[in-house]
Parts: structure tokens; sequence; C-alpha cells
């Protein structure tokens, strides 16, 4: 065994954060929206940090940026859902990845489910959705790390494909 000690490891701040965002851009994500309800107001995030985490029991996550609007309301509300979005709903990507969108409006004109155990909206078209009850929130920087318990998913039978994120653009399977 090698008992030399380890080099010294210089703190992240050392790491360019453009670097890091090339770097991260290379893996290529699924893009969904989360949706819940708080005091009676409609509330919806595009995401591409989303995974699962535990068959035992069923759970999930997403990160949410600390200083977004959504994320009051996620902690506030307790219960959300997933939408997994086909290729055909970029628009519906762009729109709840827009900052500052009117609350009145927040929903747009886009068609969707209120969810039976939760009460969000899940999408109209979604290749998938799943409906959450929040299990616990971590820390994670200028992100917190929100993870659910799985009360409900769907996963309807479709020929759509998923819509990817790869290298800071969105991408389609071919």
């Amino acid at each position: 065994m090698n008992s030399e000690p380890l080099p010294q490891i210089p703190p992240s701040a050392a790491v360019d954060p453009r670097d890091f965002r090339r770097v991260a851009g290379r893996f290529a994500t699924g893009v969904a929206v989360v949706s819940t309800v708080a005091d009676g107001v409609d509330h919806a995030m595009t995401v591409n940090a989303f995974s699962s985490v535990s068959l035992e029991p069923l759970l999930v996550l997403f990160c949410a940026e600390k200083i977004a609007r959504f994320h009051a309301a996620v902690l506030t509300a307790g219960r959300w859902a997933v939408s997994v979005l086909p290729e055909s709903a970029q628009d519906v990507s762009q729109w709840f990845a827009t900052r500052g969108r009117p609350l009145g409006a927040h929903l747009g004109d886009w068609r969707f489910e209120r969810g039976p155990m939760t009460g969000a909206a899940i999408f109209s078209g979604a290749l998938a959705s799943l409906e959450c009850r929040t299990h616990a929130v971590h820390d994670g920087g200028d992100h917190s790390i929100v993870v659910g318990e799985v009360l409900g998913a769907h996963a309807p039978e479709t020929e759509d494909r998923p819509l990817l994120y790869y290298g800071g653009r969105y991408q389609r399977l071919t």
C-alpha cells in the first residue's frame, strides 16, 4: 500500500465557473416541469436537475435555485408534481424557465390536469408524470436539493421522444 500523504486539494474556488458549466453541459439530461400549488396559487419551473434516488422508499429529487419564487412555493406546499416533457414541448420548457412570469398567468395557456394526490398541474402530453410529497430538503449551495416521496406515477403509452438538453441547447434523439 502507498502510505504517501495525499496532496493538498485547493478550494473549489480555484475552478473557473465557466469551465464547470462547460463540463456540466456535457452531461445530457431530460427536461421536466415541476409544479405545485401554494396558498391557492399555481407555480411551475423547468428543471433538468432531476433524478431517481431510491426504490425503497420510492424517492426522487430535483434542484431549485434558492432565489427563485418557485423555491419558496414548493417548500411551503410540501407536495408537487413532475411532468417529463416530450421533444414537442420545447416551448413549454422555455416558458417555465423564464424568470418573472406574472403569477396570474403563471401556467400560461398550457393544457394540464390536476394531479389527484397533490392538486399540482400535470401537463398534457407529458411522457410521464410523478406526484410527490417533500421527504427532505438539503442545502446545495445556491440551490436546495428537494427529495420527494413518490405518491403516484403515470406513464401513458406513447411514441413521443423525450426533450433533451445538452451543451446549453435543446437536442433531439436521431
